[in-house]
């Protein structure tokens, strides 16, 4: 492996070492409207974008959330804490999940812990996850190490281009079905929320129908 990957390697993992949640108290004191929200965020996690010309969030992203049920409607076309929080989380998901999966991740967080009077609210949900997504980094770190020194001992065919590549080519593999396999615990945990939000919609239906049923009755 060349010197050039070496150091390629260790600018990756500088960067993903540096990289910090936003936390609540880095929110405004005060509800935003759009086009507040939308440099917020670019102001905010502009660093993790991989081309310059990606964007972090638009408008049409942010209606789309709310039209397809991950996000709550503005008050009065503002958008609170909680609001920013949210999109924060779908930013994260919506590289590798559906929106059917997010919606089904969040549907119960909107439901039950956005109050600000809920035990717990979904500021102290927040700052709880990213707390120990925090502390993931540096296993993470060490992990992404590992293999790379892994991969520098896998293949030898005294052709440094060729070398670099397939050593290169096997940590990427490595890291990759590493993604794979956490996918398919994501996707079937997620499976099962879907199943019991299922069930408990079904049995809302039928204490419903049955309410109606006996309004009739009397």
């Amino acid at each position: 492996m060349t010197e050039d990957d070496k150091s390629v390697f260790r600018s990756i993992l500088d960067h993903i070492s540096g990289m910090d949640y936003i936390k609540p108290e880095d929110l405004p004191n005060i509800d935003l409207y759009m086009d507040q929200v939308t440099t917020f965020m670019d102001t905010h996690l502009g660093a993790t974008r991989r081309y310059d010309e990606d964007k972090v969030l638009t408008k049409t992203m942010i209606n789309n959330y709310a039209k397809n049920n991950l996000l709550p409607s503005p008050v009065r076309k503002k958008y609170t804490e909680n609001h920013i929080l949210q999109l924060i989380l779908i930013y994260y998901m919506k590289s590798f999940l559906s929106i059917s999966d997010i919606e089904t991740m969040l549907k119960p967080l909107t439901e039950h812990f956005w109050d600000e009077n809920s035990s717990p609210n979904f500021e102290e949900v927040y700052s709880k996850i990213f707390s120990y997504a925090d502390n993931g980094i540096k296993p993470l770190a060490d992990d992404l190490r590992h293999k790379f020194e892994t991969s520098k001992e896998t293949f030898s065919c005294d052709d440094d281009e060729k070398d670099s590549y397939l050593q290169l080519f096997t940590f990427l593999c490595m890291t990759i079905y590493d993604i794979y396999m956490k996918k398919q615990v994501v996707t079937g945990v997620i499976d099962e929320l879907k199943r019991r939000q299922d069930a408990s919609d079904e049995r809302a239906k039928a204490a419903e129908k049955e309410k109606r049923e006996e309004r009739k009755r009397k």
